[in-house]
């Protein structure tokens, strides 16, 4: 990030000024005032500048589409990109005629994509840690709702059958899913089992005290 000292007689002016020099907004920069100035005696003897120090803002947003865009035009996928920061959440919706190919099996590249971008936006951890949301044609939500469907399903069979059920392996976020959909469940627990990447959920029959 670009870093500069500027001076005026002010504080406002050395600000004016060092926007000026940097050719931004004073919304996309950090300032630090070095030196408060002053104006001395009779406006001249003794007066000093005001100095601040001045530091551009990341560009997450800038940093995240410039990283999809080279990564989709290497894929051959033609794809609009729409970016929203809402407090430390980056939220990235995908649009296009191809996007079977960025979701990939069971969303694996979606979420390899996500991670990615994740990466680029938090590297050097210089301020607070922004949380990257990859979506396209709403999958993740079609995603969650299916999982919900599937935990109450297999909480059934398990409450019937009296045996527990051993889920397909899920990444660490479709388990989220599970466990917290049958969490409050009254019949049934859930618990991880295996190693990455085929840990799976188990839905077991909850056991009387």
């Amino acid at each position: 990030m670009r870093t500069i000292e500027m001076t005026g007689k002010t504080v406002e002016e050395a600000i004016k000024n060092a926007l000026l020099d940097l050719n931004v907004t004073e919304d996309k920069v950090e300032v630090e005032v070095l030196e408060e100035g002053s104006k001395g005696i009779f406006k001249l003897l003794g007066a000093k500048p005001a100095r601040i120090r001045v530091k551009v803002k990341r560009d997450y947003i800038y940093e995240a589409k410039t990283f999809l865009r080279d990564v989709l035009n290497a894929m051959n996928v033609k794809a609009e990109i729409r970016i929203k920061e809402e407090k430390d959440v980056i939220n990235i919706a995908l649009t296009g005629p191809d996007m079977g190919i960025i979701i990939g099996y069971r969303g694996e590249t979606l979420d390899s994509l996500q991670y990615l971008v994740s990466l680029i936006i938090n590297k050097g951890h210089e301020g607070e840690y922004k949380r990257v949301i990859l979506d396209t044609e709403n999958y993740r939500f079609k995603r969650e709702e299916t999982l919900k469907r599937l935990a109450s399903k297999m909480a059934s069979r398990v409450k019937m059958s009296g045996k527990q059920v051993k889920l397909e392996p899920m990444n660490p976020y479709e388990r989220r899913v599970i466990h917290s959909a049958l969490q409050d469940n009254p019949y049934v627990v859930t618990y991880s089992e295996g190693d990455e990447p085929y840990r799976r959920v188990v839905v077991d029959l909850k056991k009387k005290a």
